[in-house]
């Protein structure tokens, strides 16, 4: 049997902006905060090492390098509230790769030399210009030749580009905009390496597992390349992605450089941004690790298949496992409408309304409920199906919350709502945004007057880009770095509302987030957004009842968008078992856990019957504006029912409150 290479036409380019993700698990032992700016050994504890009046012997001092080397990634653990089973990068690990290799010292004396002669003629150069005083009137040449530079050095030097174009926190926000179209494109390497690394992988010939294979690859990047194919044994049209050949000594080496490199900028670094240089190091090489291991971004992609397994507006591509090596990767073709061609949108009759809220609504999804989010979704990665759907592509860069941080991202979003600047800077600080112990007094006026300056505009006039913008110059100016996480969250924000504009310049991306969050505030039965939900219920002790008429109105809005979009009718209409189309607000749990909340908390009742009498009067009309805006969306007999089934529970809790009460009076 001959394999068939083929020159696919008019097919999507499949985008190998490949990036990064492991499994993550909840810590138990990193729940206790831990100290690990710069960790501090005192002679006085090295005496289990073997230490004698002051003096550390070599193995001591090896045990010394090894923790001061991993303190960086024990904070990154700490800040991040999960820890990392199975890391791919360590100090360590590429100092063993790059030192093992014959001829490592003079390929690293030889890279070196490069490395600092390129970048010290372009130092030098912006020196000229300071001392010139046109340091200001350069700044887009300056900017340019600073992109062309990285991509002359090679794919890590690209990498780093794209990572500083997300942080603001390390490098100017006119630097950043040009660093933003740093493409990762270069040509391609030849076809016979790439079968031949495929069928390295596969460990058999190309012709035994595709019938037919391109000619031409579809995408090339600075890690790999793509082509399309056709399996043998059951004609299914799939996406191969191959990496570069001999790509892994040339990123550990770089690696290496760039830590002991960040060693020297410690000082610079814990003055400007708060934590050493070569923590943000190690945030960019374990990323960049994870993304040099397919197996990795096969595991990625399993994950969010199970995430929205059961979500009809959302495609994720299978990937064929058996398939799949450390350099090669095999998954199902995305035969979908590119996001930057709003013509095609329309013409292949999908629905843009509906489309734009099921993107925005997956996008918070991936946020807030699971945690795990892409990384990237540029326009190459983003398609849009002929059935309404959303697809995503290319699961290299993802990135994890944990349960911490989704909770405490959430408080930020009611402190924001409460207009509570001082815990939304504190925020900051649990975040990992500033250092532990910063005096965060100075940033409170400036997040107030970002704040105030863009929601006084209202929804109409609102977006993430004038935000980030003027975030940009808060954290220019003042010691906060951004996590690499974060840095991904507020890139995957800025891309996708860049990618709703493009298909309707008029889009308004807070009229989708807020009914999406307004459903998750007032129908999760989470405990910890139960508890936010009360937080925005209540400003200043006093119950906000137009606040909670919008938020109803919100959550019906979403409700009603969600259940038009054709994907779901097609599903209902496959009489699909695990999905059901959810055509009104049902708030049947809300209002039980309300019922139960106003028996058992002491707190709670006072408040809600404070609200009812506020301003001596009774607040009637209110309530019955609440409860007309939900007649429809209750059934009041299961409301009741289940009310009834819970009543010894309820009653139990009542009386363990009442009892705790009269011992603490006693």
């Amino acid at each position: 049997m001959n394999l068939i290479h083929t020159n696919y036409v008019n097919t999507v380019p499949f985008s190998t902006n490949r990036t990064n993700y492991h499994v993550y698990v909840p810590s138990q032992t990193l729940l206790r905060k831990k100290k690990s700016k710069h960790l501090q050994m005192r002679l006085s504890n090295s005496a289990a090492d073997g230490s004698v009046n002051g003096t550390v012997p070599r193995r001591s001092l090896a045990a010394l390098q090894s923790a001061k080397s991993s303190s960086a990634l024990e904070q990154l653990d700490i800040e991040r509230g999960v820890c990392v089973p199975f890391r791919k990068y360590s100090p360590e690990t590429v100092r063993n790769k790059v030192l093992e290799s014959r001829g490592a010292i003079f390929s690293l004396i030889s890279r070196g030399v490069e490395i600092v002669w390129s970048l010290g003629l372009y130092w030098s150069a912006l020196v000229y210009d300071f001392l010139v005083g046109r340091d200001e009137e350069v700044v887009p040449f300056r900017a340019r030749q600073l992109r062309n530079l990285l991509c002359d050095l090679g794919p890590s030097f690209v990498k780093a580009g794209q990572v500083l174009a997300n942080r603001p926190d390390i490098i100017r926000e006119d630097y950043m905009n040009e660093l933003c179209i740093l493409q990762d494109d270069v040509p391609p390497f030849p076809n016979q390496v790439a079968f031949n690394i495929i069928e390295e992988e596969l460990g058999q010939p190309l012709e035994a597992v595709f019938s037919k294979i391109s000619s031409r690859t579809i995408a090339a990047a600075s890690l790999g390349q793509v082509y399309r194919a056709t399996l043998r044994d059951s004609g299914e049209e799939v996406a191969i992605k191959v990496q570069r050949p001999q790509i892994e000594p040339i990123i550990y080496r770089d690696l290496f450089l760039f830590r002991n490199l960040a060693s020297l900028l410690n000082g610079i670094s814990l003055q400007k941004l708060g934590c050493n240089a070569e923590l943000i190091v190690d945030e960019f090489g374990e990323k960049l690790l994870e993304e040099l291991d397919y197996t990795l971004e096969a595991r990625n992609i399993e994950d969010f298949l199970e995430n929205f397994k059961n979500d009809p507006t959302v495609k994720i591509p299978r990937v064929y496992k058996k398939l799949c090596g450390s350099r090669v990767l095999v998954m199902e073709w995305i035969d979908g409408i590119r996001c930057t061609d709003p013509q095609a949108v329309k013409e292949g009759g999908i629905d843009v309304n509906g489309f734009l809220t099921v993107g925005v609504s997956a996008a918070l999804r991936q946020l807030l409920e699971f945690g795990l989010f892409h990384g990237d979704p540029h326009p190459g990665n983003i398609f849009a199906m002929r059935d309404g759907r959303i697809a995503y592509v290319d699961f290299g860069n993802v990135a994890v919350l944990s349960q911490q941080n989704k909770q405490i991202l959430i408080d930020a979003v009611v402190h924001a709502v409460n207009e509570d600047y001082v815990e939304m800077a504190n925020d900051f600080t649990r975040l990992g945004f500033l250092a532990p112990g910063t005096d965060v007094s100075p940033i409170i006026p400036a997040l107030e007057a970002i704040w105030q300056n863009s929601a006084g505009k209202g929804v109409s006039d609102f977006n993430f880009r004038s935000v980030t913008g003027k975030f940009n110059q808060l954290v220019y100016n003042y010691p906060i770095r951004i996590p690499e996480r974060f840095s991904l969250v507020i890139r995957s924000l800025l891309t996708q509302e860049g990618i709703c504009f493009t298909l309707k310049p008029d889009f308004k991306f807070l009229e989708v987030a807020y009914p999406y969050v307004a459903k998750r505030l007032l129908t999760d039965p989470n405990p910890a957004l139960r508890e936010r939900l009360i937080q925005v219920l209540f400003k200043d002790g006093i119950f906000q009842w137009k606040r909670l008429e919008n938020l109803i109105v919100l959550a019906k809005e979403n409700v009603t968008k969600m259940s038009s979009n054709p994907a779901l009718q097609v599903k209902e209409m496959q009489g699909s078992r695990d999905w059901r189309v959810q055509r009104k607000l049902d708030l049947t749990d809300t209002i039980k856990d309300g019922a139960r909340l106003f028996l058992i908390d002491e707190g709670i009742r006072r408040q809600l019957l404070l609200a009812l009498t506020e301003d001596s009067k009774l607040h009637i009309q209110e309530l019955v504006d609440v409860y007309r805006l939900v007649e429809n969306d209750i059934d009041v007999p299961s409301v009741a029912l289940e009310v009834a089934r819970d009543f010894p529970t309820v009653v139990r809790d009542l009386m363990l409150s009442w009892s705790e009460s009269i011992l603490a009076d006693r």
